[in-house]
């Protein structure tokens, strides 16, 4: 559960984490985003695959490389762009 945090189960979590701290982690996973470490090892290498694609002129986002991740609406700019 969550790295350890609260428990080794989702019921020991319930049991140990107060209402409160369940709040607290998930405000810091909404700022830091995931625990887990495949999704936080993927947004680095996003990160490396954007700037290297940025060096040759292009506009993709961060978001483009990460095929495990939400795509949470678009971007008024990039919405301009597709629909000319």
């Amino acid at each position: 559960m969550l790295n350890g945090v609260g428990g080794r189960t989702i019921a020991e979590a319930k049991e140990r984490m107060t209402y409160q701290e369940a709040l607290a982690w998930g405000r810091y996973i909404d700022r830091y985003g995931s625990l887990h470490a495949g999704r936080r090892l993927e947004a680095g290498s996003a990160l490396i695959a954007l700037q290297t694609h940025r060096l040759g002129g292009g506009t993709a986002e961060m978001i483009d490389f990460m095929p495990h991740e939400l795509r949470r609406g678009v971007s008024l700019e990039r919405a301009m762009n597709e629909w000319r």
